[in-house]
C-alpha cells in the first residue's frame, strides 16, 4: 500500500519535459505574432556582428524587447539601425530556448515617420557643420576649362546619359566613369571610396586625375536619397581635394552632401553646365574679341600716321637745317690758308729764341752747378753713415758688458734655486712621515677592531668549533651521523674525532676504550705575519 501512494502522483496533470514545453511555447508565440509592426527606440546597437548578423533592442518608456536582424535581411535594408533611432520595425515574435527569452525577428525596418527622419538629419547637419565641414571659406572655385571631368553616378541610369550628352553639345571633354550604386545598402561606401579614389591619382599618371568631380544622381524621396545623408560621404566630399560638384535629386531636393561640395547643381544636367562652358558662345566671343582686336590697331594705325604727318609738319626742311653749319665751313675753310701761314712763322719765332738760349759757356756752369750738388750731397751722406757706425760700436760695447756678467748672476740663481729645492725635500719628508704614522695609527685601531670581533677570543674561553670532513662549520648536532669524521678546533690548535651514540660526559680528563671522540692530532696555529715595513722614499 505504502509503495501504491508513492508511485501515484498528486493530480492528473500531464507531464512535459523542459525542451518540449519551451518548443510548445515557441510554437504558440510563432504562431499567435506571426508578422506584428512595432515601433519604438534603438537601444545598444553596436553594429552588425562579425557574422554579419545585428543584434540590439527596441524600447519604449516602459518595457523593452530584443531584437535580431539576420545577414540576409540586413543587407537588403534601405537604412542603417543608429544608436537612438525611433523606427517601426516588421517582422515574427519567437522565442530562444536555450535562454527562456523572446525576441522580435525583424524583416523591414523604416523610421518612425518623415519627421524622426527629419530630426535625424537635422541633427547630423548641426554636428557636422559645428565641425566647419559647411563653411563658405572651406570652397573653392571651379577650374573655367577642365580637361577632364570624374563623374561618380550608377552607369546604368538616364543621368550619367544626360551629363555625357550635355557636355558633348557644349565642350567636348574627356570624361571618366567611376560606376557606384546610388541607392541602397553599400552605395554611401562606394560613394566615397569613388571620391577618394579620383583623388589618389597621381597626377601625368596613365589614368589623368579630372580636374573636377560630379556626385550624381535622379530624384527621389528622402529615403531614396539617404545614402547622400552619409556621415562618412559628407566627410569624404569635404576632404577632396579635387573641386567638387554636388548633382544630387531636382532643385528642391537637398541632401547633406549639397552643403559639403564646393557647388551644388540643381540637377545633373545643371551639373554639366557649370562643369564645362558652351564652345560656341567661347568661338564667337573670341571672334568678337579678335574683330575689336584689329579694328583697335586699324585705329591706332590711323591716329599715329596722323600725329607723324603733324610732326613733319611742324619740322622744318633738310636745307633750313644746313644752312647756317654750311656758312661756319666755308668761312672756316676761307680762313685756313692764312691761319697755316700765321702758325708757322711764330713757331719759326718760338724756335730761334731757343735756339738762342743754348751757348756751350752756358751748359758748361749748369754741369758745374750739377757737379757742386752731387759733391755736397756725397759728402753728407758720408758723415751720416759714419755718425751710424758711431751708435752701432756704442751698443754692441753695451752688449759685452752685460753678457760679461751674466755667468756670476746664472749662478746666483742657480744656488737660489737649489736652496729651495732642498727645503721643498725636507718639507715632503715631513709630510710622509706624518702620513707613515697616522696609517699606522689607523691600521693598528682597525687591527684592535679585527681581534675583539674574531671568534678566536670566544674559543680562549673555553668554547670550540666543530667542523665536517669537507671544513665546513657544524652549528646542529643532527646534522652529523654516527660514525662521521670531524675536527675540533680549540684556541691552541685542532683535533680529530670521530662521533658516537653516547651523549654523556665523560668522569675524567681521560676518556675511557669507546668513547664518542678519540684523538687523533694536535694542530697549532701560525703565529701572524708581521706587517711589512714602509721603506723611505729618497
Amino acid at each position: 500500500m505504502s509503495s501504491f501512494f508513492e508511485n501515484d502522483s498528486p493530480s492528473n496533470l500531464a507531464e512535459y519535459s523542459v525542451s518540449e514545453l519551451s518548443g510548445s511555447i515557441k510554437r504558440t508565440v510563432e504562431n499567435a505574432f506571426d508578422q506584428v509592426r512595432v515601433r519604438g527606440e534603438i537601444s545598444g546597437y553596436r553594429g552588425p556582428h562579425s557574422s554579419g548578423h545585428a543584434y540590439f533592442s527596441l524600447k519604449d518608456d516602459r518595457a523593452r524587447i530584443d531584437a535580431v536582424i539576420w545577414k540576409g535581411t540586413f543587407s537588403k535594408l534601405k537604412f542603417r539601425p543608429e544608436e537612438g533611432m525611433e523606427v517601426i520595425a516588421t517582422g515574427k515574435v519567437t522565442t530562444f530556448p536555450g535562454s527562456s527569452k523572446y525576441q522580435i525577428v525583424i524583416e523591414t525596418l523604416e523610421p518612425a515617420g518623415a519627421g524622426a527622419l527629419m530630426a535625424l538629419l537635422e541633427e547630423r547637419k548641426r554636428k557636422l557643420g559645428a565641425e566647419g565641414l559647411f563653411d563658405p571659406e572651406r570652397k573653392r572655385r571651379l577650374p573655367f576649362m577642365p580637361k577632364v571631368i570624374g563623374v561618380v553616378t550608377s552607369p546604368t541610369g538616364a543621368v550619367i546619359r544626360d551629363i555625357l550628352h550635355r557636355i558633348s553639345d557644349r565642350f567636348p571633354v574627356h570624361v571618366l566613369v567611376w560606376p557606384v550604386k546610388v541607392q541602397g545598402e553599400g552605395s554611401g561606401d562606394e560613394v566615397v571610396n569613388a571620391i577618394r579614389g579620383f583623388n589618389e591619382f597621381a597626377p601625368g599618371g596613365p589614368i589623368p586625375r579630372p580636374d573636377v568631380l560630379m556626385v550624381a544622381r535622379g530624384g527621389g524621396s528622402l529615403e531614396d536619397l539617404w545614402s547622400f545623408n552619409d556621415e562618412a560621404v559628407v566627410r569624404a566630399a569635404a576632404a577632396s581635394d579635387i573641386p567638387l560638384i554636388s548633382a544630387v535629386g531636382h532643385e528642391t531636393d537637398w541632401t547633406l552632401i549639397d552643403y559639403a561640395a564646393d557647388v551644388r547643381a540643381p540637377t545633373p544636367t545643371g551639373a554639366a553646365e557649370m562643369a564645362v562652358p558652351v564652345k560656341a558662345e567661347l568661338e564667337a566671343q573670341l571672334a568678337s574679341l579678335a574683330a575689336r582686336l584689329q579694328g583697335g590697331v586699324s585705329r591706332q594705325m590711323d591716329q599715329r600716321r596722323q600725329a607723324v604727318r603733324a610732326l613733319l609738319r611742324a619740322l622744318p626742311s633738310l636745307d633750313q637745317i644746313l644752312a647756317l653749319p654750311r656758312r661756319r665751313f666755308d668761312e672756316a675753310a676761307a680762313g685756313l690758308g692764312r691761319g697755316l701761314e700765321l702758325n708757322t712763322l711764330n713757331k719759326r719765332r718760338s724756335f730761334e729764341r731757343t735756339a738762342s738760349q743754348l751757348r756751350p759757356d752756358i751748359l758748361s756752369n749748369r754741369i758745374a752747378e750739377r757737379r757742386q750738388q752731387l759733391g755736397e750731397r756725397m759728402t753728407r751722406a758720408e758723415r751720416t753713415i759714419e755718425r751710424m757706425l758711431d751708435r752701432s760700436r756704442a751698443r754692441i760695447e753695451r752688449a759685452d758688458a752685460v753678457f760679461a756678467t751674466l755667468p756670476s748672476r746664472l749662478e746666483a740663481q742657480t744656488g737660489r734655486a737649489r736652496d729651495r729645492l732642498g727645503n721643498l725635500v725636507r718639507h715632503a719628508d715631513t709630510a710622509i712621515r706624518h702620513q707613515l704614522t697616522r696609517a699606522r695609527s689607523e691600521l693598528t685601531a682597525q687591527e684592535r677592531i679585527l681581534q675583539s670581533l674574531s671568534y678566536k677570543n670566544v674559543l680562549k674561553r673555553g668554547y670550540a668549533v666543530v667542523r665536517d670532513e669537507d671544513d665546513r662549520p657544524v652549528s646542529l648536532a643532527a646534522a652529523l651521523s654516527t660514525g662521521a669524521a670531524i675536527s675540533i678546533e680549540f684556541a691552541d690548535g685542532r683535533i680529530g674525532a670521530m662521533t658516537g651514540d653516547d651523549a654523556s660526559p665523560p668522569s675524567s680528563s681521560t676518556p675511557p676504550s669507546g668513547t664518542a671522540l678519540s684523538k687523533k692530532r694536535v694542530t697549532k696555529p701560525a703565529e701572524p705575519a708581521a706587517p711589512p715595513k714602509q721603506g723611505s722614499l729618497f
